[in-house]
């Protein structure tokens, strides 16, 4: 939201430039486009699935809506054959940790590991869901080797929402370290929050196979191990 044009390029004018050049030197090539499920904004309804209307609420969501688009069309118009996974929050080992701007919940986890405070706006009670990255990448390989999957959108998710309250506490738990305290909403945040939100997965289970397989716990763990013994480079 501070700099718009710069997300207007990295979202927009860059994947359209890959398209491009795909197009005028590689048009049998497949792309799997990583979305994100921030596109749908508020919702209206839970579990969100792909019929869901989309009302991204923030630059990066309606610039997000139209690199996915750029992709679909390309896919429908010049046959560059293209697939998009609206993902939810992805975590896991070598997560850029170094600032809290790509990843909120890699920054949770080096304040954690770092014996620090970490703040959480509103009660605490918001739900969403995370996938692990094992899971994320399964989800891209299958949707990269499957034609069916051509012009297709599909939700990433868990099989269960928790809240952040139960998040940070199942994080601490793990670390053994850090803690936490309840903060206000800053008002310029509570513009673009979405509340509780978390995704229906029924499609890409269905025509895919694929389903999540690295629950929230394990998968906290195995990302506390790694920062813990890979810290020197990733703080």
């Amino acid at each position: 939201m501070r700099d718009p044009y710069t997300d207007l390029d990295i979202n927009c004018r860059s994947q359209l430039s890959i398209l491009e050049a795909c197009r005028k030197g590689n048009p049998n090539i497949k792309v799997v486009y990583a979305s994100t499920r921030q596109i749908y904004g508020r919702p209206e309804y839970l579990p969100l699935d792909e019929q869901h209307l989309v009302n991204p609420v923030d630059v990066n969501g309606i610039n997000k809506w139209a690199g996915e688009h750029y992709h679909l069309l390309y896919n429908n118009v010049y046959g560059i054959r293209a697939t998009a996974l609206r993902m939810s929050i992805v975590y896991g080992p070598r997560m850029l940790v170094k600032h809290a701007r790509q990843t909120v919940l890699g920054w949770f986890i080096r304040l954690a590991v770092s014996d620090q405070e970490i703040e959480i706006w509103g009660d605490g009670n918001q739900l969403r869901d995370y996938t692990y990255v094992d899971d994320a990448v399964d989800a891209l390989l299958r949707a990269g080797f499957s034609d069916e999957a051509n012009g297709r959108v599909y939700n990433l998710g868990a099989p269960q929402p928790v809240s952040h309250l139960e998040l940070i506490e199942t994080l601490i738990e793990i670390a053994g370290t850090g803690r936490y305290r309840l903060k206000p909403f800053p008002p310029e945040r509570a513009k673009i929050d979405v509340g509780d939100i978390y995704s229906s997965y029924k499609r890409i289970q269905t025509e895919l196979g694929w389903e999540p397989r690295v629950d929230l716990r394990e998968g906290l763990a195995r990302t506390v191990e790694f920062y813990r013994a890979h810290s020197a480079h990733y703080w």
